[in-house]
C-alpha cells in the first residue's frame, strides 16, 4: 500500500514470475477486491496461460468464493502462505520490498495515474534493465526468455 499526497490509499497489486523473478503485473488501484485480481489474474492467463499455481497471502481478495472458483476452473493451484509467515512468499517480498525501497519511499504521487505511470515506468525498469544477482547479474526479462526457449526446445533446466 501507498497513498497519494492527499492522503488517500493506493492499493498495490504484484504479480511476479517466481522462476524468472520477471513482474507480470503491478495494478495500482484505489481498492482491492477479489473480482479485480480475478480480471487481472484473467488478462494475464490470457496472455501467458494459466500458471500451475498461484501463491499469495490469505488475504480477502484471495480467499474470496469467486477467486477460488475462478482458480479452479482455470486448472490453477493455490498455495496460500501461513498468516505471519512472508518468508513463505519470499520472492515477492523481496520484490515488494525493492519497490518500495527504489521508488514508494523516493516519491510523493500527487493522484492515482501519476502513480500508475511512475510504478510501471519502474516496473519496465526492473524487467529490463536493473541486475539480479540471483539471476547472475542478468534482468527477469533475460531470465524469462531463457525459460521460454527451454521450454521450446525442451531442453533441461541449468
Amino acid at each position: 500500500m501507498d497513498a497519494t499526497d492527499d492522503g488517500r490509499r493506493l492499493k498495490i497489486l504484484t504479480v511476479i514470475d517466481e522462476a524468472s523473478r520477471y513482474a507480470l503485473s503491478i495494478n495500482v488501484s484505489r481498492s482491492l477486491t477479489a473480482a479485480g485480481v480475478m480480471r487481472e489474474l484473467e488478462r494475464l492467463m490470457t496472455i501467458h496461460g494459466p500458471p500451475g499455481f498461484i501463491r499469495s497471502d490469505n488475504g480477502p481478495e484471495f480467499i474470496a468464493d469467486a477467486a477460488r472458483g475462478f482458480l479452479a476452473a482455470s486448472g490453477v493451484r493455490t498455495l496460500f502462505i501461513e498468516p505471519g509467515s512472508p518468508w513463505q512468499n519470499g520472492f515477492n517480498e523481496s520484490f515488494n520490498a525493492r519497490l518500495r525501497d527504489e521508488l514508494l519511499n523516493l516519491e510523493l504521487f500527487a493522484t492515482l495515474h501519476e502513480a500508475e505511470v511512475l510504478i510501471a515506468n519502474w516496473r519496465n525498469y526492473y524487467n529490463h534493465e536493473r541486475p539480479h544477482g540471483a539471476l547472475g547479474y542478468g534482468t527477469p526479462a533475460e531470465a524469462l526468455e531463457g525459460l521460454t526457449d527451454r521450454v521450446k526446445t525442451g531442453a533441461p533446466h541449468q
